[in-house]
């Protein structure tokens, strides 16, 4: 019966392919050099180790990884490529009709391992911004129409990710847990005010933008206004409904002035600059134990959860522009990673209770075979304990390369030359032309910050 075991063990591990690495090592140690990198001078040297990757269970995430490591160093066409990837593997996700032998090996090995067996199909808020973050690749490649489209998809997915959403929860058994029912009121304490994975005004802002800037301001009009819905106190959105609702002769107009003050708008000689600042990494997934009575004895598992976070410092400063501009922010990545948790905590509460009695029947069987032979029952026992221990692993996969927060901040001043500094960053040189748009795109990892512009 031991060799049986090992036999099936073995076969269980074997089903879960390039799934190794997250099934044995947490994915957030293996993400932790590359992150480390980024606050270097070349933080792509170890990029084809990560790319490496791809081809495996968890490809689709390293993918982006790759894709926004090469970004936010400044190789968008690369960038591009692996996003790309990303992209394909969503679409492969939407194809399956029906159940292929990979998929069917990963739910087989993820019933006896952890849901690191499963292959990674990232949550709606990540699938979201990879396409926000392609559009950023095709528009400071020169390619505005190209960011147009991967912006209306991002739009799309919002609207796609919540109907799949809440499909999945009527499918889901409600379980009582006073754990998992502590850790949902904590993770609805730390994503404050955000309430949605799936909604993002970051998302919604930056397809906006990109409507204004392609002459169709009406498609604009909506977009801000959406995130708006999502960040009502940002004033930068406020200004800029205000702005396009008299530009269009809106009946809104009226109201808008009433409550957020009149238009500003450029005079002939003034062009305009946007800043978008990203800010920090978004947290790393940590495990809890979580108890489950079975047969009247107590067994645990483990699950992913959010600890709380520090707060991040005030929102940025832009000097150099004459008058100093405050950023606000738009949108708190984090708390949409946090409710993305919160909303499959769930199903994950459900994909436990399941391998825990799958694990507690296994140890039965092996046990019950073996009383022949006392030796062969401690053989077992102990490589069943092992077992166990190995394979108690929670899914701790998420982006972790991206933001933790984005800021924005626009003003119309006199074309020219300036010298910028965001915060206690380099000094940057921008141009400002009349009638054109200067946008200026910041990523803060760490101790540096890398800027990119563009004139539109």
């Amino acid at each position: 019966m031991l060799r049986t075991f090992c036999i099936g063990l073995t076969l269980s591990l074997g089903l879960s392919g390039c799934a190794f690495n997250s099934v044995f090592v947490n994915y957030p140690s293996q993400i932790a050099p590359y992150k480390q990198q980024l606050n270097s001078d070349s933080p792509t040297a170890k990029i084809t180790d990560l790319a490496d990757n791809i081809s495996g269970n968890d490809g689709l995430l390293y993918a982006q990884e790759s894709g926004r490591i090469m970004q936010i160093a400044g190789d968008f066409t690369g960038s591009k490529t692996y996003y790309q990837q990303a992209i394909d593997d969503y679409q492969i996700f939407d194809d399956k009709a029906i159940v292929s032998a990979s998929k069917l090996g990963a739910g087989a090995s993820s019933i006896l391992l952890n849901d690191n067996a499963i292959p990674y199909r990232g949550p709606g808020y990540e699938r979201i911004m990879l396409h926000q973050y392609q559009a950023f690749n095709y528009l400071f490649s020169g390619d505005a129409q190209g960011a147009l489209v991967e912006v209306r998809r991002s739009n799309e997915l919002q609207s796609m990710e919540q109907a799949r959403y809440q499909k999945s929860q009527k499918s889901v058994q409600d379980m009582a847990n006073g754990t998992i029912d502590a850790q949902v009121a904590q993770l609805s304490k730390e994503a404050g005010n955000v309430t949605s994975s799936f909604l993002n005004a970051y998302s919604y802002y930056t397809t906006g933008l990109l409507h204004e800037l392609a002459s169709e301001p009406n498609d604009a009009f909506i977009d801000y206004r959406k995130a708006a819905q999502i960040t009502p106190d940002n004033v930068y959105l406020q200004q800029d409904l205000v702005r396009l609702a008299k530009q269009l002769g809106m009946p809104q107009y009226d109201e808008f002035k009433r409550r957020w003050g009149e238009a500003v708008m450029p005079t002939p000689d003034q062009g305009q600059v946007v800043f978008i600042i990203e800010r920090d990494f978004v947290p790393e997934k940590q495990s809890i134990t979580v108890p489950f009575p079975l047969n009247g004895n107590i067994q645990s598992a483990s699950l992913a959860t959010y600890q709380p976070q520090r707060l991040l410092m005030n929102n940025s400063q832009i000097q150099g522009l004459g008058t100093p501009l405050t950023a606000q922010t738009i949108a708190n990545i984090d708390a949409l990673a946090i409710n993305a948790l919160k909303e499959d905590l769930p199903a994950a509460l459900f994909r436990q209770a399941a391998r825990i009695y799958a694990k507690y029947q296994m140890n039965r069987s092996v046990q019950s075979s073996s009383q022949r032979a006392n030796n062969q029952v401690d053989a077992a026992a102990m490589v069943m304990q092992i077992f166990n221990v190995i394979t108690e692993q929670a899914d701790r996969r998420s982006w972790l390369t991206l933001p933790r927060q984005a800021q924005i901040a626009r003003q119309f001043i006199d074309a020219g030359s300036y010298n910028v500094r965001l915060n206690s960053s380099q000094n940057v040189n921008i141009d400002v032309k009349p009638n054109r748009t200067t946008l200026i795109w910041a990523i803060e990892t760490g101790n540096r910050t890398r800027f990119y512009s563009i004139i539109i």
